[in-house]
């Protein structure tokens, strides 16, 4: 991707009416999973644009079925067919990486063959490396640009999760990192509502991932639907809320097409990219919502200040607090379409540097959740006052945020 093109990407995606989602799949991989991300922005783009570009998440262009044959062969080992009763060379989905092939093992189990299409690792990294290079030279030019919006932390972030992707060994090591953390506290927090697909290791590589068939819609497909219940995202935020707050390892790319409703559950999908935070940032983030949710916002300035790698200087301490507190005065009892929270911690988090603050690189993959989060339910309800509805999940995370990892096993 050259500078020329990045500009064309920018430009359909946050002026196109809709956004050309033929021109964003043409540009490459990494321009697919910017658009992707930009998906769950409803907080500056229209709702018509973030559907369009909802569309990213499950309309790529599959390979041909004439294809199909060569690129399994490319995937498997000799013998590995033998073990299908019958498997379908028309994908039922396809994603940015891969696509999805139903298939019935000889035993009788219903399956879905997820396959890496084709050899993006090279290209992709190349794409990266070029886009760095540009950012790099925008940072030199506005400095304030790296601590704001930390462009190259963020493509930094958008690559690594994508290789993993690349690996699907990585999806199978990734549901073991979070199983095992479902099944060590499941008596001790109530995780009932989470599931994880079954996965047959045994015909699983790097380039193929065979697990249960799934017959439900995915998040998003619901969403577009309007058939998503209020309640799978209340579920959501406390399973998702649970792991990043109390855990600090949760899933890093929750976007709505990696997530299932299967009979009140949620089966959580695409686990290749986990993401992991120290006990400083989980605490220091949990201490925020909490203040923040109080109406204290003086404790809640203070939380932020806490997470700052250099601090600041009593003087600009004060200003800030004064500042922190006028862009949050009026903003509980709020409903999301009024008040988008992921809107309003930008801007939190444009202010506090303004004022000398510095947070690590990890912030992102916390503020992309709180992206997909918010996204959802923008999309789901938007009338809901989702500060409100936080609380409960936040007094039920309490007991446990103090707790060191140590201290967690």
């Amino acid at each position: 991707m050259n500078f020329f093109q990045l500009i064309r990407l920018f430009r359909t995606i946050y002026f196109g009416s809709p956004p050309d989602i033929h021109l964003i799949q043409q540009l490459g991989l990494l321009s697919v999973k910017i658009g992707q991300t930009y998906a769950q922005r409803a907080d500056f783009l229209s709702e018509s644009s973030c559907r369009e570009l909802a569309k990213l998440y499950r309309q790529t262009t599959p390979s041909l079925p004439s294809d199909f044959d060569g690129l399994l062969k490319a995937s498997v080992s000799e013998g590995w067919t033998e073990q299908f009763r019958s498997l379908s060379s028309i994908p039922m989905a396809c994603a940015s990486v891969g696509q999805v092939h139903r298939g019935i093992l000889r035993c009788g189990d219903e399956v879905v063959v997820k396959l890496v299409r084709s050899d993006f690792k090279a290209s992709f990294q190349r794409d990266v490396e070029r886009v760095e290079r540009l950012l790099k030279v925008l940072v030199l030019c506005y400095p304030k640009l790296a601590r704001v919006a930390d462009p190259i932390g963020t493509l930094r972030s958008i690559g690594a999760s994508t290789l993993a992707e690349l690996d699907l060994r990585n999806e199978v090591e990734g549901q073991d990192r979070l199983s095992r953390i479902y099944r060590r506290y499941r008596e001790e927090f109530d995780l009932a509502k989470l599931q994880f697909p079954r996965i047959y290791r045994d015909l699983s590589s790097e380039r193929v991932l065979v697990s249960e068939y799934i017959g439900e819609p995915t998040f998003d497909e619901l969403l577009e639907s309007g058939r998503l219940p209020l309640q799978a995202l209340m579920d959501l935020f406390e399973i998702h809320g649970f792991y990043l707050f109390c855990m600090g390892t949760f899933h890093g790319d929750i976007h709505p097409g990696n997530l299932i409703l299967r009979d009140g559950q949620i089966v959580f999908l695409d686990t290749g990219a986990i993401s992991q935070v120290p006990d400083s940032m989980r605490r220091g983030l949990f201490r925020f919502f909490d203040a923040l949710v109080s109406g204290d916002f003086e404790r809640s300035a203070a939380s932020l200040e806490g997470m700052s790698r250099s601090p600041i200087a009593a003087s600009r301490a004060k200003v800030f607090r004064s500042e922190f507190r006028r862009l949050y005065e009026g903003f509980l009892g709020k409903s999301v379409a009024e008040l988008s929270l992921s809107r309003q911690m930008m801007q939190t988090i444009r202010l506090a540097v303004d004022h000398g603050m510095d947070f690590e690189t990890g912030m992102y993959p916390i503020i992309k959740s709180l992206m997909y989060l918010d996204g959802m339910v923008l999309r789901c309800s938007p009338t809901t006052d989702l500060m409100s509805d936080l609380k409960p999940f936040l007094d039920r995370f309490r007991p446990w945020v103090e707790r060191s990892n140590v201290e967690l096993g």
